[in-house]
């Protein structure tokens, strides 16, 4: 199968990225295939959060002088960044925390340990990040619900042939990620949000993977609350997203508790900021949150459409080509069913092995369990090997991959 790329200018973007530009040891070009863990970062996010610790660095909301006041225009106009890349109704729906695993936490303490009861249902699968399977566990035995899950078929997609009887009345959630930061597998977010809906339930989806590399609109379907972090968004590391509906943060309680989040305090007894306030406890993520708006900015200009199809063209090629060496096993759906990650195995070779000589090759992969313990339990597997590509990725690069693999065989002289 032959693959345009001409319609995408690679080499610009390249240009974007200084550290993709570099020498490794041994004099190697460095291939970074590691974007699932963390992304690059372009040249105008890191000139962004400069400018800021050179020109107006001050902490936010509080200060009463110029410095602070220009640092808290640009933390807001970053938050209005994110409702509109999202598709909120407003920027007060747009929470600041530290990551993906903090936003997910809050919405299980917050919300899960305030409303769920005993008797009542989360729906949870096998392929969910750590980050949105344990904070649910602690959330059910603190207030006896019961965790339920959707299993998988066998080509790690979800089995919605049993979701029938999976989703009852006493569903009160469905956490589920848009897309597996394994298998690569894009969820039916459609289908379940409105599915959750019809039986009165809401829905807690991971972002982390899908939002930096797919168009998100939480209006369409309703998305009830999605967590993302800005270091997978070619942004700064530090940050991240909650977005809930205003009356479901409205209702929540904090997960936080200290300055800025409160209205008043007495010996007693506290009341609570208005979100997003009340969930921003203390000193925010105010310079990274910057840095995630100039980074959005950046996707913007380019387009996540544009950006999303070069993607997909290079993970045919690497499914076409890696699929082609002997001892290959790319777990995960089809390459249509998926997005640009592909964890595989290599007989007669541990993943750690492998990540290790690929290394000495410049080629930059993830080796271990990814934070889905359960999921590579359930593959009858410790650990796997991980490419994940991005934008700035090129064609030669899913070459290199193959060809380090190609190598790793042979220093283990297998046939």
């Amino acid at each position: 199968m032959t693959t345009n790329f001409t319609d995408f200018d690679i080499e610009a973007v390249r240009r974007d990225f200084p550290i993709l530009q570099q020498r490794l040891s041994g004099d190697m070009p460095l291939v970074y295939l590691d974007t699932a863990a963390t992304a690059q970062k372009p040249r105008c996010v890191v000139a962004k959060v400069v400018e800021c610790y050179e020109q107006y660095n001050s902490n936010v909301h509080r200060g009463i002088h110029q410095l602070g006041d220009r640092m808290t225009t640009e933390l807001e106009s970053a938050r209005e960044k994110v409702q509109r890349f999202i598709g909120a109704n407003e920027p007060d729906e747009i929470v600041f925390t530290s990551g993906t695993t903090m936003s997910l936490n809050i919405v299980a303490h917050g919300w899960g340990r305030k409303f769920l009861r005993p008797g009542d249902e989360v729906l949870v699968n096998p392929m969910e990040h750590h980050a949105n399977l344990v904070p649910w566990q602690l959330a059910a035995a603190a207030t006896g619900a019961t965790l339920r899950y959707i299993p998988l078929t066998a080509d790690g997609r979800l089995d919605l042939s049993q979701l029938d009887e999976l989703l009852t009345r006493k569903t009160k959630l469905i956490a589920v990620t848009a897309m597996s930061n394994v298998l690569g597998t894009i969820n039916p977010i459609d289908e379940l949000a409105r599915r959750a809906h019809d039986v009165g339930a809401l829905i807690c989806v991971d972002g982390a993977q899908s939002v930096p590399h797919a168009l998100t609109n939480v209006r369409s379907p309703q998305i009830d609350f999605l967590a993302f972090s800005g270091h997978k968004l070619y942004g700064p590391t530090g940050v991240g997203v909650l977005y809930a509906r205003r009356q479901l943060l409205e209702a929540m309680d904090p997960f936080l508790a200290g300055g800025h989040m409160i209205r008043e305090v007495f010996l007693d007894s506290s009341t609570w900021a208005d979100p997003p306030a009340k969930f921003e406890a203390g000193t925010c993520p105010f310079i990274q949150a910057v840095g995630m708006g100039a980074a959005i900015d950046y996707v913007n200009s380019i387009g996540l459409a544009k950006i999303g199809h070069y993607e997909h063209l290079l993970s045919v090629q690497a499914h076409e080509k890696l699929s082609q060496v002997p001892g290959v096993k790319i777990h995960g759906p089809a390459v249509e069913h998926k997005g640009a990650i592909l964890s595989f195995t290599v007989d007669g070779v541990h993943p750690h092995d492998l990540s290790d000589l690929l290394d000495r090759r410049g080629v930059a992969i993830r080796a271990g369990h990814h934070c889905t313990m359960p999921l590579h339990e359930l593959l009858n597997l410790t650990a796997t090997a991980r490419a994940s590509l991005a934008f700035y990725n090129t064609p030669a690069e899913v070459d290199a991959l193959v060809e380090a693999v190609q190598g790793a065989r042979r220093v283990f002289r297998l046939k």
